[in-house]
């Protein structure tokens, strides 16, 4: 008896989640994780894993993608939560956890991605940090020129972080850079 279509579809899914997932854990632990050993921890086998993503290249985008689809959603679920300052302050430090816990990510990234890709791919997020920087305006609490792709360029710096030390002085930065962007309207 053949399996429903639409079970196929459930199983093929949940194979791809849990590709990503592993995917993710691994290759921010040990860049270099091969392709077999990912498949193997995921519970499938290598074809399924080149049947979702036939490159390395394709499963480090996608890995990509799913961590900007979470950083868009913490964006989303704190700005309905807390007051705009605080959204846009707790955001930017769960940021700086998420940096540092994907830290070898970003040369992989580099290595299989254009610039114009990044920017492509990037351009979600930058809209989630504008959201959130617009109600900080629109609550007073920014003035003048200063946009979401200053605070942008302001962190920057994040994704540089490596150790336990380097993430404590992040946090300090980031809580100096938004004191900065909010002490204009106060």
């Amino acid at each position: 008896m053949k399996a429903a279509p639409h079970h196929m579809r459930d199983v093929a899914q949940a194979n791809y989640e849990r590709l990503i997932e592993v995917a993710r854990a691994a290759l921010a632990a040990d860049p270099a994780s091969s392709l077999n050993s990912i498949a193997k921890t995921a519970g499938v086998g290598p074809g399924t894993l080149y049947r979702h993503f036939p490159t390395r290249g394709a499963l480090i985008v996608a890995v990509y993608r799913a961590e900007l689809e979470q950083v868009i959603t913490i964006a989303r679920d704190l700005g309905e939560r807390l007051t705009p300052v605080e959204a846009l302050r707790a955001w930017c430090h769960r940021l700086v956890e998420l940096a540092r816990q994907q830290h070898g990510f970003v040369e992989l990234l580099h290595a299989v991605t254009t610039e114009q890709e990044r920017h492509e791919a990037h351009l979600p997020v930058l809209a989630a940090i504008s959201h959130l920087f617009d109600a900080c305006r629109a609550a007073g609490a920014i003035a003048g020129d200063i946009d979401a792709i200053d605070l942008q360029l302001a962190l920057s710096f994040i994704w540089h972080v490596r150790s336990e030390e380097g993430e404590r002085r992040a946090h300090r930065v980031v809580d100096v850079v938004l004191d900065g962007f909010t002490a204009q309207s106060v």
